[in-house]
């Protein structure tokens, strides 16, 4: 018997020309679907890499998902998550009107990640023990 995941959280990353430049991010895709196994969690980019979010959102929706989360992996709200994200997710909305669709912040933009990111900056900075 399968088991019908309605939830999808796509985690929205830019893209790069280097393969392995998605490496962190599949590393992050794995830690959250891991704590989250209830949802489907998976990993989009904007361009140079697939699957782009238009052929990922398909392809959930197929699975029979009726709600996306889409995280942008971003350090700050930039342009792509600013202009281009909002009219991705428009198309979205129009190409799926069944499905609920919701984008967020930037990751960046949540004080807990930056807390983070600054615990790793001050142990990089700090002498040896």
């Amino acid at each position: 018997m399968s088991v019908s995941i309605a939830h999808s959280l796509i985690l929205f990353a830019h893209g790069a020309r280097d393969p392995a430049w998605a490496a962190p991010f599949e590393r992050l895709r794995a830690l959250t679907q891991a704590a989250m196994p209830e949802a489907s969690v998976q990993l989009a980019f904007l361009e140079l890499m697939q699957p782009d979010l238009p052929a990922l959102a398909a392809q959930e929706v197929a699975k029979g998902v009726s709600r996306m989360t889409i995280v942008p992996v971003f350090l700050g709200q930039g342009g792509h998550v600013r202009r281009d994200l909002p009219q991705l997710v428009e198309q979205l909305r129009q190409a799926h009107p069944a499905v609920h669709i919701d984008a967020v912040a930037a990751a960046g933009e949540d004080d807990a990640v930056l807390q983070a990111i600054a615990a790793y900056c001050v142990k990089a900075g700090s002498p040896p023990a």
